[in-house]
């Protein structure tokens, strides 16, 4: 098994900033448009991590990832995940990983060079087994944390994400495993955190009572 891990563009944050619309992070997490490298090199069974982008409000964490279930063409994704289909919400921006047409031709809301579209709809990917920070406790844990958590897994220090991952990089199976578990730990941290302040809760309102 291999695996790869980027930095999403500069300015996507789930939380903080533009939302991350490629990959989907979903319960079936996809990736159709964005880095076409990675999906063209990696294969059914390894894995796909992504970071939040640099933004000026908050630190950059580990989002999430997933392992891949299969690749199809973007004809196919089209039709079987309508839902991915390029769309611009009420806030103005776009969302979607599907960058087709109901002609097969490059969506109007796809504004990448047309030059690189016939690479860019190659090997769009379904996940399988994801696993994401989402919750605001997770992703505040995550990014306390991110920045140890990638100096442990790759044994490199760096006071940024960048200077540990740079735009993109490697991992071996070993470290896909090692940060798999630091995110399920941080996952399971902010699941305690939340019980024991239910706890707090009520236990005050007991007292007041």
């Amino acid at each position: 098994m291999k695996a790869k891990i980027f930095i999403t563009s500069t300015g996507y944050d789930p939380e903080k900033g533009k939302q991350v619309k490629d990959p989907y992070l979903g319960p079936c997490p996809t990736l159709g448009a964005c880095r076409p490298d990675i999906r063209k090199q990696l294969q059914k069974g390894d894995e796909i991590y992504v970071v939040s982008g640099k933004i000026a409000a908050a630190s950059q964490y580990v989002i999430g990832g997933f392992a891949i279930e299969e690749k199809i063409s973007a004809d196919e994704a089209y039709l079987r995940f309508p839902e991915h289909r390029l769309i611009r919400g009420e806030d103005g921006q776009i969302s979607g990983n599907v960058i087709i047409d109901s002609s097969g031709k490059q969506h109007a809301l796809d504004h990448h060079k047309s030059k690189n579209f016939d690479r860019r709809i190659e090997n769009y990917v379904i996940g399988t087994n994801p696993i994401v920070l989402s919750t605001p406790v997770e992703i505040a844990e995550g990014r306390r944390l991110t920045l140890e958590i990638l100096q442990d897994v790759f044994q490199k220090k760096g006071d940024s994400v960048w200077k540990i991952i740079g735009r993109c990089s490697n991992l071996t199976e070993k470290q896909a495993e090692k940060l798999r578990a630091h995110l399920n730990e941080v996952k399971k941290a902010a699941r305690q955190s939340r019980q024991a302040g239910a706890v707090r809760k009520a236990s005050e309102v007991a007292i007041q009572v």
